[in-house]
């Protein structure tokens, strides 16, 4: 019979598992959030992701869309007409219909989101590419995704050997740009379709509706397999995260590339089923964005490190006072970048998260402001509908708080498969459903998570593991360091030892000697950024 104290100890673990999420019985640790009742992700069977989207578009009049350099504006209404008008041209004009792969290769526009709803509303299968992809990059994804429609920006139509293909190609244009009299246009497409004739097509939820190219969690770039159900999920994960930041009524910035999988998933669906204003940048360039948040009074910034580092670290005239909220993804945000963003800038929030291309860019969010400041270095606990694992990577033991191992993931973001890959698929997803996500993590006692590195990018010292991403924080925090990348170079006596290469600020004639100093001043030893093999 357990005694007094065990039964107080028990009760305490019980507290502990509860708070945290983790359950000690299964090993698994569970989202603490829930989606409200007006929020659940759809369980039917037939589920498509544009008639989804489209179903939540606010007031016809309120503006949808604003492009940063022409000054061009979209309303819901013109939104959807475009939507319908567009899908019923590539239907009834193009022939595209159910299961046929759209390739799309442009740079960021007000026609990307009217092509990804127009695609994926008739059934189609939308795939996106890098527009700095070589022809040969190229050619390998066209071929291996088995397109049967290229649509391209007009300076990106030079990677295309028209000689060797008998894929139609549209091109992408605005009213401004000059095009081949021979060649058809979107906003031809556009002008041509009748929005009442856009074809109903059922899709299941499990139907294939966006393969994204990825390195994955190991090796060369596979296609990552999204179904419909995938992307309602995410879709659905991304109202509740704008509901818990207040940020429905936000004017967001565009510069994420939308042919990732975190600009897909915010601007090229999500952020109109919350009926959000999008500015939209073709391109990045700082200066310019910094004009951009002035004149747009823009609010919502989701953003990457690189940005966050220049906000800190470059100083400007501009009224960036409309800004209230700028989140951070798609790498890891040190430490010491954070506080000196929430020094600089105390009245806007800032929060983290953290996804894949294979769990659709959505696993982990931040719920208040008050928490992200609370728990320096986390990405966010895990969304709603969400579970985890972390796991020994050499064992497979399911590891309790605050022990580090490979973080497992399941939930209904979690891809279908890599596209005609099954020993990739099989690597990755085990048998349970489980997605194995390469990324070394712990999770603390309240549900938080850490992530410390790749797996397979630890730099084996002395038979310890030393994380590249906690030595690249440290020389960030230099003042006048941009950037830094620690890679492994090897070594006759430790096996590998840690060599970084580090971008210094314009005219700062920062020596390697002064980096030196520095990482030695504010590291006592190695061992400091070690982790038990």
């Amino acid at each position: 019979m357990a005694t007094d104290h065990q039964l107080g100890w028990l009760q305490s673990q019980d507290q502990k598992q509860e708070r945290s999420g983790f359950s000690a019985s299964t090993g698994i640790y569970h989202s603490l959030h829930q989606l409200g009742h007006d929020r659940q992700i759809p369980t039917q069977t037939n589920l498509n992701t544009a008639t989804h989207v489209l179903s939540h578009f606010p007031a016809e009049s309120r503006l949808a869309l604003v492009d940063s350099v022409t000054h061009s504006r979209l309303t819901y209404s013109q939104l959807r007409l475009s939507v319908h008008s567009l899908a019923s041209a590539l239907h009834h004009a193009i022939g595209i219909g159910k299961g046929d792969v759209v390739f799309l290769l442009s740079p960021n526009s007000l026609l990307y989101p009217i092509i990804c709803l127009s695609v994926l509303s008739i059934g189609a299968v939308l795939t996106t590419a890098n527009p700095l992809n070589t022809r040969l990059e190229i050619a390998k994804q066209v071929y291996d995704s088995n397109a049967k429609l290229i649509i391209s920006s007009p300076e990106e139509a030079h990677k295309f050997d028209y000689s060797s293909t008998s894929l139609p190609v549209v091109l992408i244009t605005t009213r401004s740009a000059s095009t081949d009299n021979n060649v058809v246009t979107i906003e031809e497409l556009i002008e041509a379709g009748d929005p009442l004739e856009a074809p109903e097509v059922e899709v299941e939820e499990g139907d294939t509706a966006a393969v994204l190219y990825s390195s994955g969690t190991t090796g060369v770039s596979k296609g990552v397999v999204l179904t419909h159900g995938n992307l309602v999920a995410v879709t659905r994960l991304l109202r509740w995260t704008v509901d818990v930041s207040s940020a429905r009524e936000d004017v967001f910035l565009c510069f994420i590339p939308m042919f990732h999988v975190y600009g897909l998933a915010f601007f090229g669906l999500g952020l109109f089923s919350v009926g959000a204003t999008v500015v939209v940048m073709p391109k990045f360039e700082f200066k310019a964005m910094l004009e951009v948040v002035e004149r747009c009074k823009v609010s919502n910034i989701p953003g990457v490190p690189p940005v966050l580092l220049g906000l800190v670290k470059t100083e400007t005239d501009r009224d960036l006072s409309s800004l209230k909220r700028v989140g951070s993804g798609a790498a890891p945000l040190s430490k010491e970048v954070a506080d000196k963003f929430r020094e600089k800038y105390p009245r806007v929030e800032l929060r983290e998260g953290y996804g894949l291309t294979e769990t659709g860019g959505a696993t982990s969010y931040f719920a208040s402001d008050d928490d992200a400041k609370a728990h320096h270095g986390s990405v966010g606990q895990l969304l709603p509908g969400i579970c985890a694992k972390v796991v020994d990577a050499e064992t497979g033991e399911a590891l309790p708080p605050n022990r580090k191992g490979e973080l497992l993931l399941k939930g209904p973001t979690v891809m279908k498969c890599y596209l005609g890959n099954k020993e990739a698929t099989a690597a990755t997803i085990d048998n349970e459903g489980w997605l194995r996500t390469g990324d070394l993590c712990y999770i603390d006692g309240d549900g938080f998570i850490y992530i410390v590195d790749r797996i397979k990018e630890l730099i084996k010292h002395n038979g310890y593991q030393v994380a590249p991403a906690e030595l690249e924080a440290v020389l960030l925090s230099h003042p006048k360091i941009l950037d830094a990348a620690v890679i492994p170079v090897p070594d006759e006596k430790t096996g590998q030892i840690p060599m970084a290469y580090v971008v210094g600020a314009a005219e700062s004639e920062l020596t390697e000697e002064q980096v030196i100093e520095f990482v030695a001043s504010q590291v006592v030893t190695v061992s400091d950024f070690m982790h038990e093999a």
